[in-house]
């Protein structure tokens, strides 16, 4: 054996996903060893990191992102999925060929494909108009039917037409927004894996949105018995405070019977419904959080922004506007307070909307002068392409 390969193989050892080697790596002189074999792709959801911010946190505040991206399609829906497919086959309501039902803005439809692809399910995803029509894409590669819903009818609509769907032809539906495998798969994972992460660490605030509300109700629920000096922040979109105007949410049982009267259109997607979800209203009525905080548009889009140009986090504008209530919360907070930020997905979801529209495809001024700079390989408007100068 070479030496260098003798060295090496010496040198390394396993390392057990129980150790999460994620969080070691601070430097190029401690990188990262997580790769192993796994046996199934969805063996690779959870154990997310958590990621310092260098740049965009005050002084004298220690901020970090906990970045669901790091899932295996890339967004904290993934452990949603896995734990409603999971408990369905232990409960004896699914079998390998069902087709499988989920309304959705898109995050939770792409993970429910993966893991019906994965474990052997057909999928069918109902989803409103206005969602990025790269969701839609990605389901269908992952084998997923979609059907879009008409934007007025707005979530509401997408569920209803999930439900009747699945009376019609006798289709299993996951019910994220009213399942209890919702937030119990976050309070056996989510939360104990921060708990883990800043086990004998301070904590001072965990900032969440909220779509189904399960991270919150579960990962809440976790940190508020086991560090009860953590403050939970919950954001909410400005612009469709449903918590915010106090009006409660009319239900037919779990499920909600109208749209609530708070509800406006936002461009923050997989947060806010147009209703209160069930699994919110779990958190909720346990008086999980100790701070209700809205955030604009703007503020999210500009934050996501910033997240990528300045700390190379990538993630999408829900990410962003949690962030953003994190640094409203570091503004007030004492010197040595430390934050934590749930990060829920990719910036990648999100290339069709307004998260992009200052992005350009072709090269700007600034970009086309860098390409005049050296006189070979140039592709200039108006002019013929030239090769070796």
């Amino acid at each position: 054996m070479p030496a260098l390969m003798s060295s090496f193989a010496t040198a390394w050892k396993p390392v057990s996903r129980a150790a999460n080697p994620r969080h070691a790596r601070t430097s190029r002189s401690n990188p990262r060893v997580n790769a192993r074999v796994y046996d199934s792709v969805l063996d690779t959801i959870g154990e997310t990191p958590v990621v310092k911010l260098q740049r965009m946190a005050p002084d004298g505040i220690d901020m970090y992102a906990k970045l669901e991206y790091f899932n295996p399609l890339s967004s904290v829906k993934d452990r949603l999925a896995l734990s409603i497919v999971l408990e369905a086959e232990a409960a004896g309501l699914i079998k390998p060929g069902d087709t499988i039902v989920e309304a959705t803005s898109g995050n939770t439809g792409i993970a429910v494909a993966m893991v019906a692809a994965a474990r052997g399910y057909k999928c069918v995803i109902t989803m409103a108009e206005p969602f990025s029509v790269e969701r839609r894409k990605v389901m269908r590669m992952l084998g997923a039917k979609v059907i879009v819903t008409p934007k007025a009818g707005k979530g509401t609509g997408m569920v209803r037409k999930a439900e009747e769907l699945c009376e019609e032809h006798g289709w299993f539906l996951c019910s994220q927004f009213e399942t209890d495998a919702n937030a119990r798969f976050h309070a056996s994972t989510t939360g104990p894996e921060i708990l883990r992460d800043f086990a004998g660490k301070r904590l001072d605030y965990w900032v969440t949105g909220y779509g189904t509300g399960g991270t919150y109700a579960g990962a809440g629920k976790v940190l508020k018995v086991a560090r009860p000096e953590t403050k939970i922040i919950l954001a909410e979109p400005e612009a469709a405070g449903l918590i915010a105007s106090g009006i409660e949410q009319e239900r037919n049982g779990r499920s909600h019977a109208v749209s609530h009267p708070a509800f406006t259109p936002h461009p923050i997607q997989g947060w806010t419904p147009d209703f209160i979800p069930y699994v919110l209203s779990e958190g909720l009525d346990a008086n999980l959080h100790d701070e209700l905080v809205p955030v604009t548009a703007e503020e999210a889009i500009s934050t996501a922004s910033r997240l990528a140009a300045e700390e190379g986090i990538f993630t999408g504008i829900s990410g962003g506007a949690t962030v953003a209530v994190a640094l409203k919360t570091a503004a007030k907070a004492e010197k040595g307070s430390v934050i934590l930020a749930m990060c829920p997905d990719t910036s990648e979801r999100y290339l069709s909307t307004p998260l992009y529209a200052t992005i350009e495809a072709d090269m700007n001024e600034e970009e086309l002068e860098i390409a005049k700079s050296t006189p070979s390989y140039q592709l200039l408007p108006g002019e013929d392409p030239v090769l070796a100068a």
